[in-house]
């Protein structure tokens, strides 16, 4: 067998009328035996035939068979076309159809030898000399066969140089198969790999009178011809990995972030859930989070300092009030009560409302890392004890979620959601985002994006109120003056809360007039429950100056609603937390009581 490497054969055959029968039959054998002698394959050598008269027939090409015994039976099924001798013609052939990729020939960057086999027993009917010397020029490698009445010149003329390696003249047909064991030789040559010292790195490949090198898979051979690097096969960006691809020798591997696993599927990542090791003991809930978990009471019951066990806080929090807007404790019970302006209905639990008084609210909460997994989790809760208080139904009130860090996510926008329920269950699904604090790139979302119609904003004909509330805890990294007066420009009423080490100045910038009711500042997370309570419900135009804006009293009363909702829960909040700071300081002056007491004994 020849085993000096995978070559690229097209046997371009002569079935002019001049060749006879029995003669045809000799050439079939010559393929034949040839083909015997080649290691063939899809990776090995790929064998084709044309056969050519006054036109060309192909009989299949390099991508067809790939087994010696697919090829015999299509070459013994060769009817001749017993016609003229136009060599010049299967040439041409040969050249733009047989040897392209399209039809099976390797691409050129795998240096596979392409050779044609061209064998005939006359002289062409058409020019050869100017064809061929495209075919070679193309980097094919052309050998000529001649058979008894064959001209030598035309031989000469196609073949490849050295012409006394490339060009044969067998006497007769009886004589081919002789001549096919010569030629057999003549082209698997000697093997370059074994006769010389080649260097490759990893693999070296003999074609006839030279060698190449190839690298295993993973690897690319670099352009000194000889050595390999790996292949960084994350480099291209399609590997799928949700966190991070590993390159590894021309492969990769998917790994996550601390805190989750590799699914199943290799590529993505899923949260460890700490909670289900059983060793977290919370009194009420627990809640994951990368890295850990923290501990979460009921509605209704306060967090202790120890981190694990609930205590109810007052009875609005202990039981099921159905408030509609505020739950107020006294001694042993409690009773709802209205925002100004509307009154507790006969169920001593809902509040009367204006018909049309709605508003589109989008709230821009920071999730940068300063902020902290824990405290994220209160700004959650802020969250959605403002969604409690408002009518959120389609034709009503509409609510999205922006958060943003060094990057802006929409959570989901004003059109995603039509129930209180489902916002709220959105919130506590909202994941940590960490990193930077781009709020001027979180204003440009929200006045490009977020009041967008697309996204569920009514039209500004509808005189549907457009509430922004940013909520931030540190300086923002980049400029916010812009986006901050675009926002208002466009109609927008923006609040501004600020949290630890927000900016007042920045604050400022984003609140609408006036600004000292619609922005707040309070020093920790902890003591956030006062942010709002100066907020003034006045926010409706008024008449002065000489001028008067005529607004929708609905609306002025939807505006007044949200700023009365909101002091409200913060309100309610505070009152927690004062009671809170009383018990510990009840507790901490019993503590005193008996440190005298035990020092009285001594």
């Amino acid at each position: 067998k020849c085993r000096t490497g995978p070559l690229d054969i097209v046997f371009v055959i002569d079935s002019s009328r001049s060749v006879r029968p029995y003669e045809f039959e000799t050439m079939r054998r010559f393929m034949m035996d040839i083909i015997s002698n080649l290691d063939v394959g899809p990776n090995a050598t790929r064998v084709g035939v044309i056969q050519y008269s006054s036109q060309v027939q192909n009989i299949f090409s390099l991508k067809t068979f790939f087994t010696r015994a697919d090829m015999e039976r299509a070459i013994n099924s060769i009817i001749p076309l017993a016609q003229g001798t136009m060599t010049g013609l299967a040439i041409q052939y040969a050249m733009n159809v047989a040897f392209t990729t399209q039809e099976g020939a390797r691409p050129p960057h795998k240096r596979i030898p392409r050779i044609a086999i061209i064998v005939t027993d006359g002289r062409p009917q058409d020019r050869v000399t100017e064809v061929a010397t495209q075919a070679r020029n193309a980097g094919i490698e052309i050998y000529a066969v001649g058979i008894q009445r064959a001209d030598m010149n035309s031989l000469r003329a196609m073949a490849s140089p050295p012409l006394e390696e490339h060009v044969f003249l067998v006497e007769s047909f009886e004589l081919i198969q002789q001549f096919a064991k010569q030629f057999q030789d003549k082209l698997c040559g000697v093997d370059m790999c074994m006769e010389r010292e080649h260097g490759c790195q990893h693999s070296c490949v003999s074609t006839p009178g030279s060698f190449y090198c190839e690298c295993n898979p993973g690897y690319r051979l670099n352009v000194d011809g000889k050595t390999c690097s790996p292949m960084d096969a994350c480099a291209d960006g399609r590997h799928g990995c949700q966190h991070h691809c590993v390159s590894v020798r021309g492969s990769y591997s998917c790994r996550c972030r601390a805190g989750y696993y590799l699914s199943q599927n290799k590529r993505s990542c899923t949260m460890i859930d700490y909670c289900s090791f059983g060793n977290h003991s919370c009194q009420h809930e627990c809640v994951s989070i990368p890295n850990g978990h923290y501990c979460r009471c009921h509605s209704g019951f306060t967090l202790q300092p120890d981190g694990k066990s609930c205590r109810a806080t007052d009875l609005c929090n202990g039981v099921d009030h159905g408030c509609e807007f505020k739950c107020v404790s006294t001694e042993g019970s409690y009773h709802c009560v209205c925002p100004e302006g509307q009154q507790l209905q006969p169920d001593g639990k809902t509040c009367s409302k204006c018909g049309a008084g709605h508003v589109d609210l989008v709230m821009v909460i920071d999730g940068s890392k300063s902020v902290r997994p824990q405290n994220f989790e209160l700004v959650k809760q802020f969250v959605n004890r403002i969604v409690d208080l408002l009518e959120v139904s389609p034709h009503g009130t509409r609510v999205g979620l922006v958060q943003y860090s060094s990057r802006v996510r929409t959570e989901f926008p004003l059109n995603k959601y039509h129930s209180a329920d489902e916002i709220k269950k959105a919130v506590m699904d909202v994941e940590y985002m960490e990193k930077g604090t781009m709020t001027g790139l979180a204003l440009k979302h929200m006045v490009e994006h977020s009041f967008s119609e697309l996204e569920g904003a009514r039209p500004l004909s509808h005189n549907i109120p457009r509430i922004g509330l940013v909520f931030t805890d540190g300086r923002s990294q980049d400029d916010i003056s812009e986006w901050a007066r675009r926002a208002k420009e466009s109609g927008i009423v923006m609040f501004a809360v600020g949290v630890g080490k927000a900016v007042e100045e920045e604050l400022r910038a984003i609140a609408s007039e006036p600004v000292e009711q619609h922005f707040s500042y309070s020093a920790d997370f902890t003591t956030m429950t006062h942010l709002v309570e100066n907020f003034s419900l006045n926010i409706c135009p008024e008449e002065g100056k000489g001028e008067t804006e005529i607004r929708s009293p609905c609306e002025c009363e939807a505006l007044v609603q949200f700023q009365t909702n909101t002091v409200a829960i913060l309100q309610s909040l505070t009152e927690k937390n004062i009671l809170w700071a009383r018990s510990l300081a009840q507790m901490t002056a019993r503590l005193e009581d008996l440190e005298k007491q035990i020092a009285n004994k001594k």
